[in-house]
């Protein structure tokens, strides 16, 4: 066996983490979570939409 060289790095080499996010799982998770809000958006506004026109209907019903 040879002795080790001043400086030189025995340590095995650092084996990536499973954990941590790539920026394409950011991507698709920032994607799904915008198409929820989109929804979320529509149908507050379609549910909106829906109150004004009962509400303009029984008025001009009276």
């Amino acid at each position: 066996m040879s002795a080790p060289q001043d400086g030189a790095d025995n340590r095995p080499p650092a084996a990536p983490a499973d954990d941590v996010p790539t920026t394409l799982d950011m991507a698709s998770a920032a994607r799904r979570s915008m198409s929820k809000t989109a929804w979320t958006g529509a149908a507050v506004g379609i549910g909106s939409a829906a109150i004004v026109a009962a509400l303009l209907y029984t008025r001009k019903r009276s």
